[in-house]
């Protein structure tokens, strides 16, 4: 994990996504011993809302099965910071 953290921060490619948003830094992080697995699970997270992802970071699990509720139903916060 170090290891790739220190790749992200290092700046060794410009015009990436990690190159405009530094310091990197880890708030989650999951063990899989399925590599496949883990890349579902990534792909599944990028494609939650902030406040769900927030949710997560924040082991907040009823803000997490609420915000995983049917979007048109609950539609986007009131703060914008979705």
């Amino acid at each position: 994990m170090e290891r790739r953290i220190t790749e992200h921060n290092s700046v060794m490619t410009k015009g990436t996504y990690t190159s405009t948003r530094l310091p990197v830094r880890l708030v989650w992080l999951e063990t899989f011993s399925d590599p496949n697995q883990a890349i579902m699970v990534e792909k599944q997270i990028k494609g939650w809302s902030r406040r769900k992802k927030e949710a997560l970071i924040n082991e907040d699990w009823d803000k997490l099965v609420a915000y995983s509720k049917n979007y048109t139903e609950f539609g986007k916060s009131s703060t914008g910071s979705d």
